[in-house]
This record gives structure tokens, sequence and C-alpha cells, in this order.
């Protein structure tokens, strides 16, 4: 088993880094379908519907109300998370990976996901610090 550990490491490496889309987008959608808006008006994660779709950046968003739509369609930036909506723990290590929608925090008003709860635990142990590290790392993690 010792022996296969670098070639999953490996295999793991390599797949963060196989997609390049600046958003984080799955058959569900960004964000795996779910809506931006409702993490701040809901605070609470909320699966998007196909009824209230919109493309931005290349990619399929989706948000549970009309309401939510026109307001990310007013500001998306206000909406969006941080990073594309990949793991702000991973682009804090200058890597790239997927998130689960009920691993996230707001934060100074922007929207943050983490891979899972468990890293998430470990992110915001020292956010301050690991923000700071993935607003330098991003620009050269997408590129």
């Amino acid at each position: 088993m010792k022996k296969l550990a670098p070639i999953f490491l490996l295999f793991i490496s390599l797949s963060a880094y196989a997609q390049k889309s600046p958003i984080f987008s799955t058959d569900d959608g960004a964000i795996k379908g779910y809506d931006p808006v409702a993490y701040f008006k809901n605070e609470e994660p909320i699966k998007g519907s196909s009824e209230f779709a919109l493309k931005w950046k290349e990619a399929d968003w989706y948000f549970s109300s009309k309401e939510n739509l026109d307001a990310f369609k007013a500001t998306p930036e206000k909406y969006a998370p941080q990073y594309g909506g990949y793991c702000a723990f991973g682009v804090s290590k200058g890597a790239i990976y997927k998130i689960e929608p009920e691993a996230w925090k707001i934060v100074d008003g922007k929207l943050y996901l983490n891979y899972n709860k468990s890293i998430q635990k470990k992110w915001e142990a020292n956010q301050a610090d690991f923000i700071v590290k993935a607003d330098s790392n991003w620009p050269k993690v997408v590129e």
C-alpha cells in the first residue's frame, strides 16, 4: 500500500490541474448548481433551478428564485465565490480543487468555498493568512 501512495498523490495532483477554467463547474453548473446569492440572503446553501439560469464567465449559474437571479445579474462580483468557486484552502496552497457547497463561509462580504468541512476547519483556523496566500496565488493557479 505504501508503494501506491506516491502514485495516488500524483494522480490527485494531476486531476487538480486538469481543469483550468476560471470557474469551478460540473455537469450541474457553477458551484455544483448551487445558488451563490442564497449564501448571502438565506445564510445557507440552496440548490438552484434551471428555471432561473444565467451564463456568466462561460459557466452556467443556477438560482433558487428570480430575485436571486436578478441580484446576481446586477452585481455578479458581489455574489460569485472567490477563486472561481474552487477550494479556498487549495488555492492558498497553489492548487485548484473541487468543492462541496456545504463547506462555505462569508468573510468580509465575500463567499469562500472549501473541498469539504474537514478542510474548511483547517482553513478557518488561519483563514486570514490563507486568504492572503490564495489572493496572491489565484492569478498563477488558473493561467
